[in-house]
């Protein structure tokens, strides 16, 4: 991966690029609708393959509206 698509993000830096607030973030973590997580040390950090999945399972969970296309 390049410098400017990392492999890994943090929370903070998961949360900046999604457009949502820590605190959000760990809502849906509480509620198991998070991203999957790797713990390294101390840090909490989501894979870019993680972050799609997730934006796929939020996509999913979205309801269409009647007569969207798709």
């Amino acid at each position: 991966m390049s410098e400017t698509s990392p492999a890994l993000f943090s929370v903070e830096q998961f949360c900046a690029d999604h457009g949502i607030c820590r605190a959000f973030y760990y809502k849906l973590r509480r509620q198991g609708r998070g991203p999957a997580e790797i713990k390294l040390g101390t840090r909490t950090m989501v894979s870019v393959e993680s972050a799609a999945a997730w934006r796929r399972r939020m996509e999913a969970e979205t309801p269409r509206a009647a007569g969207a296309a798709g």
